[in-house]
């Protein structure tokens, strides 16, 4: 964002810290036009149900990247604030981007198409996933890296013979070439031998109107292997409990997917690109549990 202001000599507002109130009025005080931001940053405008609808009218180019953007909050933004975010995917190893939904017209649920020169294949146990299959996302192209510096061990883990780049990211594709996110592979859970992605689940129980942001993971279970587990952040003044949420997850996905336990934390632990950190969440629920 700064190396690109920079260089089309635009003006960059940057602020201490994030907050939605005085983040609106520095956009309208300022007559931002762009705003490219973490699923949170969208997330907390969402939920700010004193905006008026006019709060992002000088906008014309809303991006949202590092992670996926739940899809009720893009459907929210567009209603309220008649705001289309357009979600974008990449990493460090491929310079960073590999496909955007600038350019084309955005769907929900997904970060766009890939770039010009930039190839992507989609693959599981089977080979090259089918159209709507699950599969891990691998890049090629002149973007992606050669190597982690000093380490080919880990370079060959994630780098092939023929330049494929395997991400460790799951998703699918539809007909036209979109790319829609699934899950990091690693953040798999497996319950009574069925495939659970934790994105999925925490979908779900943001489409609940009292879940601001919620998060998933698996943890032991002596019967199922594995059972999910979902730390949630509320949104102010709402009346929700445990038995709820549950009740409601059955009402929407399978029983097997269903979160077991549901723990209320005043926050998600979040790196500074605004990435879940799953392996933070007990940490944030020492500090932070209601």
């Amino acid at each position: 964002v700064i190396g690109l202001g920079l260089c089309v000599g635009a003006t960059l507002v940057l602020v201490q810290r994030f907050d939605p109130a005085t983040a609106v009025q520095s956009i309208r005080d300022r007559g931002v036009t762009v705003i490219p931001g973490a699923p949170a940053l969208w997330g907390a405008f969402a939920h700010f149900d004193e905006l008026e609808a006019d709060a992002f009218s000088t906008v014309r180019l809303a991006l949202s990247g590092a992670s996926r953007l739940p899809i009720s909050v893009a459907r929210t933004m567009h209603e309220r604030f008649d705001i289309e975010i357009r979600e974008g995917y990449g990493l460090t190893e491929a310079s960073p981007i590999v496909t955007t939904s600038t350019g084309v017209t955005p769907r929900f649920g997904s970060v766009g198409r890939a770039l010009a020169g930039v190839e992507i294949r989609l693959v599981n146990v089977n080979g090259d996933a089918l159209v709507g299959d699950v599969g891990e996302v691998l890049v090629r192209g002149a973007n992606v890296f050669s190597g982690y510096y000093g380490d080919p061990e880990a370079t060959a883990d994630v780098l092939d013979a023929d330049g494929w780049l395997h991400t460790g990211d799951m998703a699918t594709t539809d007909d036209d070439g979109y790319l829609y996110l699934v899950d990091r592979s690693k953040d798999l859970i497996i319950v009574s031998g069925f495939n659970v992605f934790p994105a999925e689940v925490e979908e779900m129980l943001t489409m609940h109107p009292a879940v601001a942001e919620a998060a998933v993971v698996g943890v032991a279970h002596p019967h199922t292997g594995e059972a999910v587990k979902a730390y949630v952040v509320t949104t102010p003044d709402s009346d929700v409990d445990e038995e709820t949420l549950i009740e409601y997850s059955l009402d929407h996905l399978a029983r097997y997917k269903c979160p077991s336990k549901v723990i209320f934390v005043d926050a998600l632990p979040r790196n500074a690109s605004g990435k879940l950190v799953r392996r933070n969440l007990d940490d944030a629920l020492r500090v932070g549990a209601l």
